[in-house]
């Protein structure tokens, strides 16, 4: 008897001991995070719920993750509606997805990447994962797989190298003498000569952000082969310094048609430096998060089809405001299309619907004063796709017919797109 206790209590403190080694999470949009039972799939240690609360409360204006309470566990961290990745200074990453209904966590992953491939101004357009096992790999060891390919394209053609002006007192001569620097430092030591010369090095600004991306990645990727490769580019970027002002040494970039071969290295290393480039936030209890909101990702992957299909697509359309005399509260329909002569209006929404009611009355509101002001009858409200029972719905708002204003509710196929 008292062999089985034990064996029983080596089972579980092993148990124990892989659940706080294992420091990677994956959940999706709406599944919580607890820190009360270490035998629920979604345990994280007490000190790293303390770390991403305190992530929350400075973050209040953004909703990235919503503190509430949870039957048997107290309080609980519940994702929104924003995906992408969370490491914090314990080291524990934690992958949020996309919540698409009878969806694996697998296809999830995909449906992100291939939303991330449409963002504009981003590196991901030229993601390409066809030869990753990104069912095996973390979000962020996929990014920094897709760095260092793009660097390894960079390295091949070989990485800009600037002339830059140097003084020095050498033992021998070397460019332009100073004359005036000669006769102060070297009156006695005859032997030396206080010259201005310029050198050709690759000791630039752009070089320089390259090789603190990095010097960064190698302390947050796992894997053996991104570590291995990152090494390999260290020794490439030997000469080169490093960044100590990251943000200034940004806005120096100019891409000339010269620098045209650094323009998607760039993108990830701002990426990586900036992390907060495209969701901004507050605090400094975690140490990296890339967070993208769902309903831009949802917008920019409708528009990115819409134009696939010949259409002429204007994304977060300006220039129209719900009161005119003072151009005040501005209109921005997510997709305007230009359509033989006339303008077709579509809102797109991450929100699944299962039935009518699930539609906010705000959603028609919003789509009413679309088509007021862009004064076009025809209107279109977008929700993923879940299953082909989903309610086929079509209004109209005014019976008139000057003043008609027709509105369809269609589903986007997630999947086949």
């Amino acid at each position: 008897m008292t062999i089985i206790l034990k064996k029983n209590h080596l089972f579980i403190q092993l148990k124990k001991n892989l659940i706080l080694a294992n420091l990677k999470m994956i959940i999706k949009e709406f599944e919580y995070l607890q820190y009360k039972d270490i035998n629920d799939k979604n345990y994280i240690k007490p000190e790293t719920f303390e770390a991403l609360e305190k992530f929350v409360l400075d973050n209040e204006t953004t909703q990235y993750l919503k503190i509430t309470t949870k039957k048997g566990y107290g309080k609980v961290l519940q994702a929104q509606k924003f995906v992408g990745v969370i490491q914090t200074k314990d080291g524990t990453t934690i992958e949020i997805l996309p919540k698409v209904k009878n969806v694996d966590e697998q296809k999830s992953k995909d449906i992100l990447l291939k939303m991330l491939k449409t963002l504009k101004k981003s590196p991901f357009k030229n993601l390409n994962t066809a030869n990753l096992k990104t069912y095996k790999m973390p979000l962020l060891e996929i990014f920094i797989t897709m760095f260092v390919e793009e660097l390894a394209r960079l390295v091949q053609k070989g990485i800009k190298s600037d002339y830059i002006t140097k003084e020095e007192n050498l033992k021998f001569l070397k460019g332009k003498l100073k004359i005036n620097e000669q006769i102060k430092y070297n009156y006695i030591h005859k032997e030396r000569f206080f010259v201005q010369y310029q050198e050709f090095v690759s000791d630039r600004v752009e070089n320089r952000l390259i090789k603190t991306t990095l010097q960064y990645l190698y302390k947050k990727s796992k894997l053996n082969k991104n570590q291995q490769r990152i090494r390999e580019f260290l020794f490439v970027f030997d000469d080169v310094g490093i960044s100590h002002n990251i943000k200034t040494d940004f806005e120096k970039i100019k891409l000339n048609r010269q620098m045209k071969d650094y323009e998607l290295v760039l993108l990830w290393c701002k990426t990586f430096l900036l992390d907060n480039s495209f969701s901004p936030y507050k605090g400094n209890t975690i140490a990296f998060a890339l967070l993208f909101d769902m309903n831009l990702l949802f917008e920019s992957y409708v528009g990115r089809y819409l134009k696939k299909k010949g259409f002429d697509v204007s994304l977060q359309d300006k220039g129209k405001y719900l009161v005119d005399s003072h151009q005040k509260f501005a209109l921005r329909p997510d997709i305007v299309i230009n359509w033989k002569e006339s303008i077709i209006i579509v809102d797109t929404k991450w929100k699944n619907i299962t039935e009518e009611k699930d539609i906010s009355q705000s959603d028609m509101y919003q789509l009413y004063a679309y088509g007021k002001k862009y004064k076009n009858n025809q209107l279109y409200l977008i929700y993923p796709r879940l299953d082909q029972k989903q309610p086929k719905l079509k209004y109209t708002y005014c019976q008139e017919a000057q003043s008609k204003l027709n509105l369809r509710v269609v589903y986007f196929d997630l999947e086949k797109r």
